[in-house]
């Protein structure tokens, strides 16, 4: 049973959410029609037969994806180990019993190639709520691969020649927290408006001793304070650690509006990684984000060239929390010994990666700068000396 709650939509009741359970994996992904391996293909609600081209409908659930009450939550859950235990597995289709990669919870049978997607709720005390699926089928997002190697700025010209790219792009579930909050803070300070004053100085010019105008910056400060609301919704802070932080923040922003909840069949034929950050680990995190994003606010409220502020209380309820799953794809080339790695937005189709540079290009692009720069000195300085004679 849930109840509408705001821009955050609908709100898990704490009685129903007390003991949480991950939706169970399917006994196999076998295709009822040749008996081939049924996966997931991005951009339909489907589970396809890549042999056949039999197709399964997803169910579509009633339900929305929930928000978590935050509180009675974080006082329930017990400490975790960082780095998850691995999940052994027994193939349903081809009874290969194997262990899935450390920290994942979803891949590939290595015998047959059928999807494994093992219950989270296994090693992790918190189960995924929602789940964002692929919109971008692996040649799509090889050919984006492509193109941003095309626009690389100063990389080796023989980097497209060269590159080596591994067979097979890896799709990849990263699990993020989201956060929504409430928020009433009050804050007092200064507000500085600056002005100018004339001071008269004495200077020698041409051996004579003359006084000048000379303008003084000034700061007027008024005692201010004052009132804030804002409102959260959404605040996503990443919970793996299999890809670098750096590039998964550049592939934001991501279409929530579009989550699902969470089920098994989505993950069919693609990997999933497990929460290596706790959530009360991510909560301080995204409290110190909300925290700065209101000291933007005062500063705002404040207004005036500069802003002080001597104290800011900060109040937040109705604090809630999720846990998703959002799509990415990963590709890995080699270009003269070195491996390096490109992500792709699932959905959007935004593409961050890692890349060589060329130091010849950059140390030719600098030469030309100072060559450019000592041209127009030169030029400066004649135009000067003719206007001089």
């Amino acid at each position: 049973m849930t109840s509408r709650l705001g821009p955050w939509g609908a709100r898990a009741q704490a009685a129903a959410r007390a003991e949480p359970s991950s939706a169970p994996a399917p006994a196999t992904y076998a295709c009822a029609s040749c008996g081939a391996v049924l996966a997931y293909e991005p951009g339909v609600q489907q589970l396809v037969c890549r042999y056949c081209g039999q197709k399964n409908e997803i169910p579509a659930p009633d339900e929305r994806v929930v928000e978590n009450d935050l509180d009675p939550r974080l006082a329930r859950l017990p400490r975790e180990p960082e780095q998850p235990p691995p999940i052994s597995w027994q193939c349903a289709q081809c009874a290969y019993a194997f262990m899935l990669p450390a920290g994942r919870h979803a891949g590939l049978c290595p015998a047959c190639g059928s999807p494994a997607v093992a219950d989270p709720g296994a090693v992790r005390a918190v189960p995924p709520d929602g789940v964002l699926p692929f919109l971008i089928a692996e040649p799509e997002a090889r050919t984006l691969v492509r193109r941003w190697l095309h626009t690389l700025w100063f990389a080796p010209s023989r980097l497209l020649e060269e590159t080596r790219m591994s067979s097979r792009l890896e799709g990849l579930y990263v699990p993020h927290w989201t956060f929504d909050a409430r928020s009433r803070s009050y804050y007092r300070g200064r507000r500085g408006d600056v002005y100018y004053e004339t001071r008269w100085v004495e200077q020698v010019i041409n051996g004579r001793r003359v006084r000048k105008p000379v303008r003084v910056p000034k700061i007027r400060w008024t005692p201010v304070e004052g009132r804030l609301s804002r409102q959260f919704d959404d605040l996503l802070v990443i919970a793996g650690n299999e890809l670098p932080e750096k590039l998964l923040l550049r592939l934001q922003p991501w279409d929530l509006s579009a989550l699902k909840p969470f089920a098994t069949d989505f993950l069919a034929g693609f990997a999933s990684e497990l929460y290596k950050r706790s959530l009360a680990e991510a909560h301080e995190e995204a409290k110190e984000r909300m925290r700065a994003q209101i000291e933007r606010d005062v500063r705002i409220a404040i207004g005036g060239d500069q802003q002080i502020i001597e104290r800011l209380d900060i109040a937040l309820f109705d604090e809630t929390y999720k846990l998703v799953l959002l799509p990415v794809w990963l590709a890995r080339f080699s270009f003269l010994g070195r491996d390096y790695r490109v992500l792709i937005n699932g959905r959007t189709g935004a593409v961050a990666g890692e890349r060589p540079w060329s130091p010849w290009k950059i140390a030719t692009a600098l030469l030309l700068a100072v060559a450019v720069a000592a041209i127009l000195i030169l030029l400066a300085r004649a135009a000067y000396a003719g206007l001089a004679v």
